[in-house]
């Protein structure tokens, strides 16, 4: 049985939102920790293939069915963004492919153009969401700079892994307040 409610089609599958938020939060704040130096490139491309990528894209898939084309279109471009970055930086230089900084600066500059579709029509959801978007369509604004040199990596690090931390809450929130049936962590 299905019923419409604000948009989006309600059925026996449930929220998708934490498992596509936390596989953003963690593989984003993973990847600001990496490009801080406080580790390599592991954690992330680990979390990249598994949880950023997969689990991302799956609740893409379901928020999809659910009828939430917002949600859907982001886990599921989002999580192929991550498998990308594994594809880039594992697998294409492993058959001795490998990205040159203008190649790296490119690829970031696409996702800034893509981030910035999403980032004004999230406007329309609500002021945390919005305030994740453009916190990461500056990171990719950044992430065009650093491998071009013209931004130190430590900044650009603690941006990213601040996306990470607010897509973290966001998850967090949407956890607490449907298991307590009200609003515990504000999301507005």
């Amino acid at each position: 049985m299905k019923i419409e409610e604000s948009g989006v089609l309600k059925e026996w599958w449930s929220n998708p939102a934490v498992v596509g938020l936390m596989g953003f939060a963690l593989t984003t704040m993973a990847t600001g920790l990496s490009i801080m130096g406080f580790w390599g490139a592991g954690p992330t491309l680990c979390l990249a293939l598994a949880f950023g990528g997969t689990a991302q894209f799956i609740a893409g898939v379901i928020d999809l069915r659910k009828g939430n084309i917002f949600g859907g279109s982001a886990f599921m471009s989002y999580g192929a963004f991550w498998w990308a970055v594994f594809l880039k930086d594992v697998v294409l230089p492993l058959m001795g492919v490998k990205t040159s900084p203008a190649g790296n600066a490119g690829f970031a500059l696409m996702w800034f153009l893509f981030t910035f579709a999403f980032m004004i029509a999230s406007f329309k959801i609500g002021k945390l969401l919005a305030t994740l978007f453009v916190l990461l369509w500056i990171a990719f604004g950044l992430l065009i700079l650093l491998p071009l040199g013209m931004i130190p990596a430590k900044p650009v690090g603690v941006e990213v892994f601040v996306t990470g931390l607010v897509a973290w809450y966001i998850a967090m929130a949407e956890v607490v307040n449907t298991l307590y049936g009200r609003t515990v962590l504000p999301v507005a």
